[in-house]
């Protein structure tokens, strides 16, 4: 065999393997640059995930101390009226009160003193839900009425 053609062999091997190298280099940095990334997003979303965990547990904080000032408001100093009067609805408002209507029962009190409040209990930075804010319109509106239901039982 001449040696030009082992040359020319050798040189075909070397590119054939040197392109087998170069690729393989360009794979091995491709896949460092995603694992990379992978693990730059991984670390994203643990961060967000504590996160996520602490607003869940605040808000959930949050909601329990509400729900307790709801139970608790007829005994707060900031409560106006006599407890016996208020009547706990919880949705969608939280009381209603008939104020006066204690005395009035006792005989201490007249029936034309007796009014009627409905009362939502709200604490830290809630707001009325769009319903609440509809009933509150309502009763602004005078749209209240009072009604009997006789119902019959076959004795």
């Amino acid at each position: 065999m001449p040696a030009w053609m082992i040359l020319v062999i050798g040189i075909i091997l070397g590119a054939i393997l040197a392109s087998m190298l170069l690729a393989r280099t360009r794979q091995g940095k491709i896949q460092a640059e995603y694992e990379a990334y992978i693990l730059k997003l991984q670390a994203e979303h643990t961060l967000e995930l504590q996160v996520a965990q602490k607003r869940s547990v605040n808000t959930s904080r949050a909601v329990l101390k509400g729900k307790m000032a709801e139970q608790f408001a007829p005994i707060l100093p900031e409560f106006n009226y006599l407890p016996a009067d208020a009547r706990f609805l919880g949705d969608p408002i939280d009381y209603v009160i008939f104020d006066g209507y204690t005395a009035f029962r006792d005989g201490e009190g007249r029936a034309e003193d007796i009014k009627v409040i409905f009362m939502d209990i709200k604490s830290g930075k809630a707001r009325l839900t769009a319903g609440q804010k509809a009933i509150a319109q309502s009763i602004d509106q005078k749209k209240v009425r009072f009604e009997t239901l006789y119902i019959q039982f076959d004795e």
